[in-house]
């Protein structure tokens, strides 16, 4: 069985010092070998940005695709072969900015991946603009005087796009980003988890001190029901986000790739492509 060790590879991180996606990485390989699984059975598609670099830093299969387009590969990576654990990741800029349309449709359509967003509200590695996460009033290069947008609430917006496994952590609580993951990868569907990641170079607003003051950790709400929808949205509402835990999971419903007709019980990998020249030729008339 692999452990920890089995995941890491020989490829030394570029974070700055004190990133919060060095913790991610680790609840990441924690979480793969916490659920049993092997370094092949494991692929990490990641899009552009600092997170970005995060698909090449695991010893798993990975792939570096573009600026908000994680998602989309790593649907048709779990569609091709539904043997993979697939873990799609980026920054709130990649994921809720570009990326937005394919993380509203991933959510509702429930493909059996986990998305993990690494959200430090504001563009770290094109050195420090507004992201859709940065607060009204915020100041970035790009905003001088103060962002005069709200802030987008992804948490709001999976909920109401029919997520079936919300969660949200800060990268400061390994032994909670870990578990979410292992239960986020177990989770039969798509699974959305957004976590608080402090950039420590360019945003010296939401800082770790920042966090710590005013998170608000399920973990402490025993009598937490999350599989109540209306319960989560509110708890959502009132925390102003900052809520972090399970938040909401709808066990009820089946994956995207379990009702794909003719495609139910195996994937892309497995199914018999093999065209005969009759068949190839029958195919081609049609567009003649």
């Amino acid at each position: 069985m692999a452990t920890l060790k089995d995941f890491r590879n020989n490829i030394k991180p570029n974070w700055c010092p004190g990133c919060g996606d060095f913790s991610i990485q680790a609840a990441i390989q924690r979480a793969a070998a916490g659920v049993g699984l092997e370094p092949e059975q494991l692929a990490v598609v990641s899009g552009i940005g600092c997170s970005g670099r995060i698909s090449g830093y695991i010893n798993a299969y990975g792939f570096h695709g573009i600026h908000g387009r994680s998602l989309p590969i790593a649907q048709g990576l779990k569609m091709a072969n539904r043997e993979l654990t697939v873990v799609a990741a980026g920054g709130d800029g990649d994921g809720f900015a570009i990326g937005m349309g394919h993380t509203v449709h991933a959510i509702r359509r429930n493909i059996n991946i986990t998305y993990i967003v690494m959200d430090n509200q504001i563009y770290g590695l094109t050195k420090g603009q507004t992201s859709p996460r940065s607060a009204e009033g915020f100041k970035t290069k790009s905003t001088p005087s103060g962002s005069i947008e709200s802030a987008l609430s992804p948490l709001e917006v999976a909920i109401a796009a029919g997520a079936t496994f919300v969660a949200q952590s800060f990268s400061s609580n390994l032994k909670q980003l870990t578990s979410l993951i292992e239960e986020g990868m177990k989770h039969e569907g798509f699974s959305f988890i957004n976590v608080f990641s402090p950039c420590v170079t360019f945003n010296k607003v939401n800082t770790y001190e920042w966090f710590k003051e005013n998170i608000v950790n399920l973990e402490e709400t025993p009598d937490y029901d999350s599989s109540n929808r209306a319960l989560a949205m509110n708890k959502i509402m009132e925390t102003n986000s900052l809520v972090t835990g399970l938040i909401y999971q709808d066990k009820s419903r089946k994956s995207y790739e379990s009702l794909v007709t003719g495609f139910k019980e195996e994937g892309l990998n497995k199914a018999n492509l093999h065209l005969t020249e009759q068949e190839f030729d029958k195919l081609v008339s049609e567009f003649k």
